[in-house]
């Protein structure tokens, strides 16, 4: 399984591609970063990651995209760059047919260090030790996006059985509940072993 993980910004987009399987050793395939200069127009930014990621796809040709899924911070000028610019990956992924996988910052460092309040510095140095790296990645933008792609690596058999199970359900169709075709006693009327079923007639009085 190869792929790359894109740690969404505006200014510094950073990308990441693994190769390799749950539960064996992973390979780092390559790592950067797609920079854009802050005082450029909004739209002349989202060309260049676009540009900067459609480079990627088309030297590494990754089976997987794995983005960061943005979440509410306080400045929100920052998040809506960060949506922005995870967009623009993830279109260029859908593009191509190549299927996009979001995380969650806290299921990556979950993932990767084995605590999801971990710090960046944890991060790279795990990243740094699984990849079997001499150095922790530069910037911390690039360790997140090569934590990323090793998130969805160990996470993607999980993921796919369960997806496999809801697909199935959803096949086969609603379960019968047992019983359900049997008629139900009314409630509050109990009936004696052996009685008769038929319900008696009640006669008026005789004239």
């Amino acid at each position: 399984m190869r792929v790359l993980g894109v740690d969404p910004g505006l200014t510094r987009c950073g990308v990441g591609v693994v190769e390799g399987v749950a539960g064996r050793p992973l390979t780092m395939i390559g790592v950067g970063v797609v920079r854009t200069p802050a005082d450029a127009e909004l739209g002349d930014r989202l060309v260049a990651i676009e540009r900067g990621i459609e480079e990627w796809l088309d030297e590494h040709s990754p089976g997987y995209v794995a983005v960061e899924r943005v979440f509410a911070q306080h400045n929100v000028r920052t998040v809506m760059g960060t949506a922005q610019a995870s967009a623009v990956a993830m279109l260029c992924a859908a593009r191509r047919g190549i299927p996009v996988a979001l995380h969650t910052p806290s299921e990556v460092k979950a993932a990767v260090t084995g605590s999801g309040r971990a710090e960046k510095a944890q991060v790279g140095a795990m990243v740094t030790r699984l990849l079997r790296l001499d150095a922790p990645p530069k910037p911390a933008d690039a360790a997140d996006a090569l934590a990323l792609a090793i998130c969805h690596i160990w996470r993607a058999p999980a993921q796919n059985r369960l997806q496999q199970a809801v697909a199935a359900h959803r096949t086969s169709g609603a379960p019968h509940t047992l019983g359900s075709s049997r008629t139900q006693p009314t409630p509050g009327i109990s009936r004696t072993p052996g009685a008769s079923r038929t319900p008696r007639t009640l006669k008026g009085p005789t004239a």
